[in-house]
């Protein structure tokens, strides 16, 4: 495979000039002048955007391979989460720089010109190591999956989860036999319970944090009430926009009642006001090491089936191998090696949160007897993921346009059948856009899986 079509200035132009002044330092990231670890003789580069308890549960595991493996020198670099990260990652793979394995959000692979900025996993050499597509919920492996060949290797999901307080909803009659919150099914039955919490909540807190003013999050959710409802984005050629007005008018209307029924305090802080008292919050799954280390009684769901249909917004940690003019030899096998050892043994990788990828942990006795993880684990089979193309993904081109214009309905400052008009016509104008990557329009980028 030859070196990747594109030059320092094309990419510069594809970030949009973002974080890039840092970008030239790869030296400091590991370059073939490392030296070895004393006793090993073959050397992994690997790039990763993970900090916080993420960061020290991956150092964890990275530390039990290289205890495994001494023959491999593991040479680990946190970079910075976000569009600078892949902004360094795509002038590495283009400049011939790139580490043997990094970390990349599953969304944004379509977008990273496969074959050009990203090289093919070798499917053998996963089997050799234990890892093979049987391992994986099918639908989850093949988003990773671009013209026939597997360029990205699931580490987990993370959801957007409904987390509730206990010690709130027992008060309000709102738990079932099991001590879980009651199933909800429909809009009507969610505002009754929001409304039942609010009766019995401490004052001067809101009942739900809803992250009101986040194109983030607001986006997320979005997706996952959209998916519920059935809501199409494309036709499979990737030529046809199939947004559904009317129902993405429906997921607007819901999120905005809770401004207008008294809910949501826009602008609160939302994880720390359920640590104060508040009934529910909707966050990440990354909540999870918070509120147990804050010692709350609480439990945690996927986002409610409101529309009938459960789904949950669902992205996903990867691992990937960035472009190598020589890619091949021991290096190659020792990033296989290591990223096959890191998806077998993520049960300390799950205690953060995460839902585990890899079906052998996923359905083991020790991660069924995490909790709240026990609460969501069903989340890996309803996943309400982004479409499948190039300006898709974690911090996308997708969610910065369409993000800010979700908030926009939900915060009030505009309606929400006009902002379900906007949002048709943005993914119009997308879908006939070109990826800076490559050239290429989101028809042109490749088959799907």
């Amino acid at each position: 495979m030859g070196r990747p079509g594109l030059d320092r200035r094309q990419l510069l132009a594809a970030a949009g000039g973002l974080a890039v002044a840092g970008s030239f330092g790869f030296a400091a990231l590991g370059t073939g002048a490392d030296a070895l670890a004393s006793g090993a003789d073959t050397r992994v580069r690997y790039w990763n955007l993970f900090s916080g308890g993420d960061g020290a549960n991956m150092i964890a595991m990275l530390d039990a391979f290289r205890k495994e493996n001494p023959g491999i020198d593991v040479k680990d670099s946190t970079l910075q989460w976000g569009n600078p990260f892949y902004t360094k990652l795509a002038m590495a793979a283009a400049g011939n720089r790139a580490p043997e394995l990094s970390v990349m959000h599953l969304g944004r692979v379509a977008g990273f010109s496969p074959g050009r900025l990203l090289d093919p996993w070798d499917m053998d050499l996963l089997a050799k190591y234990g890892v093979r597509k049987e391992d994986y919920n099918p639908a989850l492996w093949n988003r990773g999956v671009i013209d026939g060949k597997l360029y990205a290797l699931p580490l987990d999901i993370h959801v957007q989860l409904c987390f509730y307080r206990k010690d709130v909803l027992k008060k309000a009659d709102l738990l079932g036999d099991d001590g879980r919150m009651i199933p909800v099914g429909s809009t009507t039955e969610w505002f009754d319970v929001l409304k039942k919490a609010k009766k019995v909540q401490k004052k001067g807190l809101q009942t739900i944090g809803l992250w009101t003013n986040d194109q983030n999050f607001q986006w997320w959710f979005f997706v996952a009430f959209y998916t519920q409802l059935g809501g199409q984005w494309f036709d499979e050629s990737r030529t046809q926009v199939l947004f559904d007005a009317d129902k993405a008018t429906q997921v607007l209307e819901f999120l905005r009642q809770h401004v207008t029924d008294g809910y949501v305090v826009p602008g609160a802080p939302t994880g720390e006001q359920f640590i104060n008292g508040a009934p529910f919050t909707w966050e990440g799954n990354w909540s999870v090491p918070v509120f147990s280390g804050a010692g709350l009684d609480y439990g945690a769901t996927p986002l409610p089936p409101v529309f009938g249909e459960p789904a949950t917004h669902a992205e996903s940690h990867a691992f990937v191998l960035p472009h190598q003019s020589g890619r091949g030899g021991a290096t190659n096998e020792a990033a296989h090696r290591l990223a096959a050892y890191v998806v077998q043994h993520a049960q300390q990788w799950a205690a953060g949160g995460h839902i585990p990828a890899y079906t052998p942990t996923l359905t083991s006795a020790a991660y069924r007897k995490l909790a709240p993880q026990n609460e969501y684990v069903s989340a890996m089979d309803h996943q309400a993921t982004e479409p499948k193309v190039w300006f898709a993904g974690s911090t996308g081109v997708l969610a910065q346009d369409l993000g800010p214009i979700v908030v926009s309905s939900t915060m009030g400052s505009a309606k929400p059948a006009a902002v379900a008009a906007r949002m048709r016509s943005r993914l119009t104008t997308l879908l006939a856009s070109k990826n800076p990557m490559d050239g290429k329009t989101a028809a042109q980028g490749g088959a799907v899986a």
